[in-house]
């Protein structure tokens, strides 16, 4: 027996599938502008490495916060019960104010009262770890800057190289048109009879060759885009729309001064040094071992063969005291690990020179880089109208009858190959000023106006 459906039931359903759809349209058509500080900043919010640096942040507080507790006393809250077989009787305290059963103890015992325990002295261990705490915090924080120095520097990668893949398509396109508009002008020739077979023949070669260049810079823009979203953490089914051009602003080569930001700022540099600063801290914990180790205690507790009757004069006493360790001999062990302390200390200076000296490597190719791609930049600049114009003469000599078919065809390429040069050399110039910040240390979103 077949059931009916009400018609609430029917709407609901209807109601719900054009909602459906109605986000899977608004999923499919949405759309991101983003310059390349816009796509940074998407960049930190979802990139999983940077969240996990900054969850490592809030560890090192928690960090801080119990180093400090071991120079607070520790009072504690205790409670019991035991049942002896026998228990010692002392007569000569019968008569005195407290009962006897709280020195000597109870067949039925009960106990509750609270202890106080302080460090005093534990040959600067509590110290020296609260120093490692504090540092740990700051190799965090430098981490985590680091981290997105890396970021950033990724996203300009792809940002920009995107802007080249757009920028090399455009221009297989327009060499394809040329080609396409010349072998037209060569076909209509051929049938007037002003041209050769072997002219259109050559023409028509050239544009089947074009073809798979343009194709080949649609697949680098694909696959650059696609690339771009999953490092943004974006949908693949979203639009991307860049909104920077493919334009530059040369930047003033000051090595030296670059090379005082970078000793300053770079995280690695900061990290290097805080390592130097943890080691020092070791030795300072592992010397403690040879120190005098000096506690205090206090404790106040109510003692009873009935728990009902425990809070009074007669069952209640105190304890106060001190305790001194002093080390005789560990079998070498805390001299073991002054030792160690120490070797891991000079290391970390060492690591901390090897990376001063990396650093002037890669200032100085950074700089190299842009005056290479600046070089280039010049040199394809003022080359282009001059190709543009020799295309112009190119193609009114052939149709004149004066030059040739191959005329043409090579100035539409050495065109379009000075196009390319200059947008590589743009691209070029972008990454080398990227790498430059990232040897500094430089943000380019927390720096910006």
């Amino acid at each position: 027996m077949k059931k009916k459906i009400s018609l609430p039931v029917l709407f609901m359903a209807f109601f719900c599938g054009i909602l459906h759809c109605f986000a899977a349209v608004q999923e499919t058509s949405s759309q991101y502008n983003l310059s390349v500080d816009e796509a940074i900043a998407v960049a930190f919010k979802n990139n999983k490495d940077i969240q996990i640096s900054e969850q490592e942040i809030v560890a090192a507080h928690a960090g801080i916060t119990d180093a400090r507790s071991e120079f607070l006393p520790k009072l504690n809250a205790q409670a019991g019960y035991v049942h002896t077989g026998s228990v010692l009787s002392l007569s000569q305290i019968q008569n005195t104010k407290k009962d006897h059963g709280i020195f000597t103890g109870y067949r039925n015992d009960n106990k509750a009262g609270l202890t106080l325990d302080q460090n005093v002295f534990n040959g600067g261990a509590n110290t020296a770890n609260l120093r490692q705490k504090q540092i740990t915090l700051r190799i965090q924080e430098e981490t985590l800057r680091a981290r997105k120095l890396d970021t950033e520097f990724e996203v300009k990668n792809i940002y920009y190289g995107l802007l080249l893949a757009h920028e090399t398509e455009r221009i297989a396109h327009n060499l394809l048109d040329q080609a396409k508009s010349h072998y037209e002008d060569v076909k209509n020739k051929y049938e007037q009879g002003t041209a050769s077979r072997f002219d259109l023949l050559q023409s028509g070669v050239q544009v089947s060759k074009l073809m798979p260049e343009l194709i080949k810079a649609k697949n680098a823009v694909d696959l650059l885009d696609a690339e771009l979203k999953k490092l943004l953490g974006l949908k693949m089914r979203v639009s991307v729309v860049l909104k920077d051009s493919f334009v530059y602003s040369p930047v003033e080569i000051k090595e030296s001064e670059f090379l005082k930001i970078a000793y300053l700022e770079k995280p690695e540099m900061k990290l290097m040094a805080l390592g130097v600063d943890v080691n020092k801290w070791s030795i300072e914990m592992a010397k403690a071992g040879h120190k005098p180790q000096v506690n205090a205690a206090l404790g106040y507790n109510y003692r009873s063969n009935d728990i009902g009757d425990m809070v009074n004069s007669r069952h209640n006493n105190w304890d106060a005291g001190i305790t001194v360790s002093i080390p005789v001999f560990d079998g070498f062990s805390t001299k073991a690990k002054v030792e160690e302390a120490r070797a891991r200390y000079t290391q970390a200076q060492l690591e901390k020179e090897d990376m001063g000296e990396q650093i002037a490597v890669d200032i100085r190719k950074a700089c190299l880089d842009l005056n290479k791609a600046q070089s280039v930049i010049d040199s394809q600049k003022d080359n282009i109208e001059e190709a543009k114009e020799a295309l112009k003469i190119a193609e009114v000599r052939f149709d004149n009858g004066e030059g040739t078919n191959l005329d043409v065809m090579d100035a539409q390429v050495s065109l379009s190959q000075i196009e390319k040069n200059l947008s590589e050399g743009i691209y070029d110039y972008f990454m080398a000023e990227a790498y430059l910040n990232r040897v500094m240390g430089r943000s380019r979103v927390e720096t910006r106006p």
